[in-house]
């Protein structure tokens, strides 16, 4: 191809993320050409710097502690983590940074791989500018499909100079090949949550610093209660209410003061403060838009008063998820082919593959933290603004036979959200050991709105942690 010449597929994907890489299998499914660009790693986010990378830090921690509570077994693990061997681990499953596999698996989708920067150039059109230099034109037949993601975002401090400090964001959590000695964490979100239990439990002295009244404030309070609990307990210090006033970095030391006149020491500091959407420099102006803003979407994923551009994945902000992602790519990719075919998109068609429904009543997250947080659906707080009459039903997963089994001196909570007059569930969250293989189940009873009459003949096993939807629904019904 000469640098001048134009190039007209059916689908142009921005981002081979799992976005990026589900839209395109599923527009070639359909037997759409599709191109795909990516400036940095095919795999994106997750999987060199976020889920994949994080989950492999946090799983020996995770091992460690479940093992310590088995008697006969605790004596055996006191010692402290092999860093190294955890750390290599970890660059395993990343291979190290490099995506040599992932770009096969997208070759053999019969999608064109287009490396560089893309950016759209008016309706349906997108210039990229490759590593060399050079340049390619594509034109999207029926649809252009933003899957650019998101960023970390570092908050604006008075006199923060940030190429001085070097701050860490998610990527270098994930990412780094040494311990630090002593780690500031500012943020009490799921990053925060979840690096501040990872790099506790390699070694390093972690402070937490939240702005708000506790950690993983989109949960259920108690959520964030046994999890600050328990990062205290493993050595952590956990200071809540409290707001970074200045950062600045003397030689190898980061130093930290707080709206409470707080000085804290560290040698690195990670800021798990939000993210903010990858549309700054990918030509929204060209066609109307914002640079730098969020895309808001309808149900197909389709930008709306757009006829022919999709943002799916964190870039329409509605579940800033990978699976949510991925789940919004299958829904885009089909209805990207279904409009494509001129079929029209019914909300009513056998699977309601062409409806992102999900995104509003059914998410489902973990927080791999210990204890582990797991919830799908509405809090109570939720539930109750969107005008539901609602009541919360708890249930200490401390009662449950398998959950004592599984680990001695277990401490747990679960709760649901029962929609009194649908008798039916907005939300549960379950917090403990092992709760995240809880889930699903309960993912199907809010997405399937199960009745709750219907889920008192669901029998779990007995003994296992599941036992804990008989309690729920006992404590339920004996109200």
């Amino acid at each position: 191809m000469t640098e001048s010449e134009s190039t007209a597929y059916d689908v142009v994907v921005l981002g081979a993320g799992p976005v990026g890489e589900n839209v395109a299998d599923r527009t070639r499914a359909a037997g759409l050409s599709t191109a795909v660009v990516e400036s940095e790693l095919i795999g994106g986010e997750c999987s060199y710097w976020a889920c994949v990378p994080s989950k492999a830090l946090l799983r020996p921690a995770i091992t460690r502690a479940d093992a310590r509570r088995v008697p006969g077994l605790r004596q055996s693990v006191q010692g402290p983590l092999d860093a190294p061997a955890v750390l290599a681990h970890r660059n395993s499953f990343t291979h190290g940074w490099k995506d040599d596999s992932q770009a096969q698996w997208l070759d053999g989708t019969g999608a064109r791989l287009y490396r560089g920067h893309g950016r759209l150039a008016g309706s349906r059109r997108v210039e990229v500018t490759g590593p060399e230099g050079e340049r390619h034109t594509l034109t999207a037949r029926h649809a252009v499909a933003v899957c650019t993601g998101s960023h970390a975002v570092v908050p604006d401090i008075p006199g923060f100079d940030r190429d001085r400090v070097k701050p860490w964001t998610s990527r270098e959590a994930t990412s780094a090949q040494a311990v630090p000695g002593r780690l500031a964490v500012v943020g009490g979100g799921v990053v925060g949550a979840e690096m501040a239990t990872a790099w506790q439990a390699l070694g390093a002295r972690v402070t937490v610093l939240v702005r708000g009244k506790g950690l993983l404030p989109r949960m259920e309070p108690f959520a964030g209660e046994l999890v600050a609990e328990a990062l205290t307990e493993a050595g952590a210090d956990v200071r809540t209410g409290t707001s970074v006033e200045s950062v600045t970095r003397d030689g190898p030391t980061v130093v930290v003061t707080t709206d409470k006149g707080d000085r804290i020491e560290a040698d690195e500091i990670l800021f798990a403060t939000g993210r903010a959407p990858r549309t700054d420099d990918i030509g929204l102006d060209t066609i109307g838009l914002e640079p730098g803003a969020w895309l808001p979407v309808d149900d197909s994923c389709r930008v709306t008063g757009s006829e022919w551009l999709y943002a799916v994945g964190d870039v329409n902000r509605r579940a800033l998820l990978t699976h949510q992602g991925k789940y919004q790519a299958r829904i885009a990719g089909a209805a990207i082919a279904a409009r494509a075919a001129g079929v029209p998109l019914l909300e009513s068609d056998r699977w309601g593959a062409h409806t992102a429904t999900a995104d509003h009543a059914a998410v489902p997250q973990v927080v791999f933290t210990d204890p582990e947080a797991a919830a799908v659906g509405l809090s109570l707080a939720e539930a109750e603004q969107a005008g539901h009459r609602v009541r919360a039903v708890d249930f200490d997963l401390s009662s449950v036979a398998g959950a004592s089994l599984y680990a001695d001196g277990y401490r747990g909570r679960a709760r649901m959200i029962v929609d009194v007059d649908e008798e039916i569930l907005r939300g549960v969250t379950f917090v403990g050991p092992g709760v995240s293989e809880l889930l699903h189940s309960a993912t199907i009873a809010v997405a399937g709105e199960v009745p709750v009459n219907r889920l008192w003949h669901a029998v779990p096993a007995y003994p296992t942690v599941s036992e804990v939807w008989l309690r729920l629904l006992e404590t339920y019904r004996d109200a």
